[in-house]
């Protein structure tokens, strides 16, 4: 086996002509298609308001509240308390696959970057952002009469 030649510069060849110009043509032809579509969209589709096709429609039901939803807003805080701690596990698989290249220092990052997560965790349990059943409700209304 021979050694490699590690002092050979590897030079980028810069795109001819044709390769420009099958990109712009690629371009073109994209560009034609998506306002044919629109414009077929546009000129085929019926063009009749009423009353009736105003209205909203959920499976034939009529509207009879407000769209907004009543629902607890701890649960929304728990739900993106479950995105941020999900988006970890994204870093942590990325970084199990490539494990062998980045060795010790890529472990020690990993392991700092859990540590800052798990103190995230811990703040958020302390501060009872987790807790959100009756008893946390009746520990905030407490809370809020000593003050007063």
């Amino acid at each position: 086996m021979s050694p490699v030649n590690t002092s050979t510069k590897l030079i980028a060849a810069q795109p001819d002509f044709e390769a420009y110009l099958a990109l712009g043509i690629y371009i073109g032809i994209a560009i034609f298609l998506i306002a044919v579509l629109l414009l077929l969209s546009w000129g085929v589709g019926h063009k009749t308001r009423s009353r009736q096709k105003q209205e909203p429609y959920e499976s034939g039901i009529l509207p009879v509240d407000n769209a907004r939803l009543k629902g607890p807003v701890p649960f929304y805080l728990v739900a993106i308390f479950f995105i941020i701690f999900d988006v970890e596990v994204i870093f942590v698989a990325s970084w199990a696959v490539a494990y062998d290249r980045l060795g010790w220092p890529g472990f020690a990052h990993v392991c700092f970057f859990i540590f800052i997560l798990f103190l995230g965790l811990v703040h958020l349990w302390k501060t009872g952002g987790l807790e959100w059943g009756p008893r946390a409700q009746r520990a905030g209304g407490n809370a809020g009469r000593s003050a007063s």
